[in-house]
């Protein structure tokens, strides 16, 4: 009997001492905070300790976002861009309409003296930057957004456009680089996200990305379809930045040259200098394509049909 009574209360201390220790084993961790993931990841837009070079963004032809509220996804991508550190940035949108009134001004002589505004001051983009949507080939139902856009411009781009599904809070996005002196697509990387990789219940407010309304990107911070879209934009351009990573140093010189136009008659000789043999005479208008070799005004050309050879760089012209 008093073994009995000895195993019982051993049992009851167990059971005691388990129902102190048992809440520190089962406690589940503690969720995620929106404010949290925020920052983890804002954190993992890629940086760069040096440029790849000079990018302009654009829109996409097809302007989807606005049926969300949203800005455009041009304005997201300059923030990324900026953040990063990996481009220079260059403004051919809004920012460059303001630049030719700028310069409609100085043409028109009604800018201070001084003030160092003309031609030749704007830098080039080298590469081009769209962000898009991926597009689907199959007609878009339901609550995908091209069904929806579709009900509004009508056509076959309904049925192409097809990168966000309202009903699921998924988003799928591309990013597309071109090279703006090749024409030559470099990059076309995708992106994805969907509901749950957030952690909602503060409402879209508390992600809190600050500085996207600021840049022009509303919308992108306070709701539930624009935080999905720029995690799946911050996916793409993450794994950009990782295609890109081989990209020239300087992309003007890794670029064939300008071609030039003859402004009057000359000659091709085999060496830089008139006492060299004549390859073949050439006429006003003709169109050169430049090696890259120079000596002093001298520069080694080929023209269409093959012939290799070198003239003045007075005798022609870039080709417009």
């Amino acid at each position: 009997m008093l073994k009995v009574k000895s195993l019982c209360a051993g049992v009851a201390a167990s059971t005691m001492a388990l129902m102190f220790i048992a809440p520190s084993i089962i406690t589940p961790a503690r969720a995620e905070s929106a404010q949290e993931q925020s920052a983890r990841e804002q954190s993992q837009i890629p940086t760069c300790t040096k440029r790849l070079g000079t990018i302009a963004i654009v829109e996409p032809e097809t302007n989807w976002w606005t049926q969300y509220g949203l800005g455009s996804p041009e304005a997201l991508l300059k923030v990324f861009v900026m953040r990063s550190g990996c481009f220079g940035l260059v403004d051919r949108g809004k920012g460059m309409a303001a630049i030719q009134a700028e310069r409609a001004l100085a043409s028109s002589g009604d800018l201070r003296q001084g003030s160092n505004q003309g031609k030749g001051q704007i830098k080039t983009a080298d590469y081009v930057l769209v962000p898009d949507l991926v597009s689907k080939n199959s007609n878009a139902g339901g609550f995908n957004v091209g069904g929806l856009i579709g009900g509004f411009i009508g056509g076959p781009v309904g049925g192409l456009v097809g990168g966000i599904n309202i009903s699921k809070k998924t988003a799928d996005v591309v990013l597309t680089v071109t090279d703006v002196r090749s024409s030559e697509q470099v990059a076309m990387t995708e992106g994805h996200s969907k509901k749950s990789d957030l952690s909602w219940g503060g409402g879209g407010g508390a992600f809190g990305w600050s500085g996207f309304g600021a840049a022009g990107a509303s919308g992108y911070a306070d709701t539930e379809i624009g935080q999905v879209i720029t995690l799946a934009y911050i996916d793409a351009y993450r794994n950009l930045i990782s295609q890109l990573g081989g990209l020239p140093a300087n992309a003007s010189e890794a670029n064939e040259m300008q071609s030039v136009t003859m402004n009057r008659p000359g000659r091709l000789y085999s060496s830089p200098s008139t006492k060299a043999k004549v390859v073949r005479p050439l006429d006003a208008g003709m169109m050169l394509y430049p090696t890259g070799n120079k000596d002093g005004v001298w520069w080694e050309v080929k023209d269409e049909l093959g012939n290799q050879g070198w003239t003045s760089s007075l005798n022609f012209e870039l080709a417009k």
